[in-house]
């Protein structure tokens, strides 16, 4: 069990929305300072201003590349990659490429996470396997993949897809790079029981637009 402070230097701070304005990045990285959260997580076009907003405090800037279908080319990825780097981002959260992925063309999928680690120039990249469209043997393979492209975190979902993180898959994943290998549970996480239990299965990083009541919810409950 982490305490507070311990469980917010988990959390990446997500605002991922089409329809996030200015004041909405100003309020996350805001929230993001207060809380101490791990990350604000934007779309690529908001990371001048989440690392303005941010200054130099100890709150990252992660973004996503190939978001939100993976399916954008390698180069195209690549590219998104290297330019979120020059506008200062952290960290990569990239979606594999699901298609290739169940088309067994792991070569593909190796090759293409590889640039995208190569250009992220030393930055942790987090790759999206989006679990809730693949079977066991995917995940599993696609696991595989990650470890051997050099990325630092496996992580379940975007969100976006109609369903998040699962209990189920957090343990899978974790099974699957073994213990010290970061996971990303992301997608769903609404609460502390949630949060508490998707930890308890193995995630080492919570992707959440609801944070600050996971946070709350602790303190309700007296658990720490």
């Amino acid at each position: 069990m982490h305490p507070t402070h311990d469980l917010a230097r988990l959390i990446d701070h997500t605002l991922l929305k089409p329809d996030a304005a200015l004041k909405d990045i100003a309020r996350l990285c805001a929230e993001a300072r207060q809380h101490r959260f791990h990350a604000v997580c934007v779309n690529a076009s908001w990371v001048v201003q989440a690392r303005h907003f941010l200054g130099d405090r100890e709150v990252k800037v992660a973004t996503v590349v190939g978001f939100p279908l993976g399916a954008t080319d390698s180069d195209t990825k690549r590219f998104e990659t290297e330019a979120a780097i020059d506008n200062g981002a952290h960290e990569i959260d990239v979606v594999i490429n699901i298609g290739r992925l169940k088309d067994r063309d792991d070569q593909y999928v190796l090759r293409e996470l590889r640039d995208v680690v190569e250009a992220a120039d030393g930055r942790p990249v987090k790759v999206i396997l989006e679990t809730c469209l693949l079977t066991e043997e995917e995940k599993i393979r696609g696991c595989q993949l990650v470890l051997d492209s050099g990325a630092r975190f496996v992580k379940t979902s975007t969100g976006f897809a109609g369903a998040g993180a699962t209990i189920e898959d957090v343990r899978l994943l974790r099974e699957s790079v073994g213990d010290q290998f970061g996971v990303k549970a992301a997608g769903n996480i609404r609460d502390a029981t949630t949060a508490m239990a998707m930890l308890e299965a193995g995630a080492t990083r919570l992707g959440t637009s609801s944070g600050i009541a996971i946070l709350r919810g602790m303190a309700n409950a007296g658990t720490y």
